[in-house]
């Protein structure tokens, strides 16, 4: 995986393809953590990275479900969480969260604020932001402490 690093994507497209590039460096046990507001383009660095992976099926934020799974191609598992309803660490260990992260796979993890005692510390953390630059750009910024 590659270091820190910030880019600025001009579109939700140009979004999705930097989750595609990124899914070719992930490899399996690996954890992205992706912070940013509502509606700011997490879910399209998700899609992004599943369609690396080779995910044909459609992606869409557990909101309410809080996990979807995802298998690639590979057979490499996927687990996106979105982990914005929730109120507690407990709700998330109670879920299982424990056993995902001893899973093979990688794990996509939208909101993790909410549970930051809870990452592991090689956790890729990735901030997204709207920049002034235009209504669609994203400021980009990875933070890889494993690198």
């Amino acid at each position: 995986m590659t270091r820190d690093f910030t880019i600025i994507t001009k579109s939700p497209e140009e979004t999705i393809n930097f989750g595609k590039d990124l899914a070719k460096k992930l490899t399996n046990r690996d954890i992205i953590a992706l912070y940013g507001e509502l509606g700011t383009g997490k879910t399209q660095i998700v899609k992004g990275i599943c369609l690396g992976l080779g995910i044909t099926e459609i992606v869409n934020s557990p909101t309410f479900i809080i996990v979807n799974e995802y298998t690639a191609p590979s057979q490499l598992n996927i687990f996106h969480f979105d982990l914005y309803r929730i109120r507690s660490e407990d709700e998330v260990i109670n879920i299982g969260f424990d056993d995902y992260l001893k899973n093979r796979g990688i794990m996509l993890i939208e909101w993790p604020e909410h549970i930051e005692r809870l990452l592991p510390e090689e956790a890729i953390k990735i901030h997204i932001a709207h920049t002034n630059e235009c209504d669609t750009c994203r400021f980009i910024r990875l933070e890889n402490k494993s690198a």
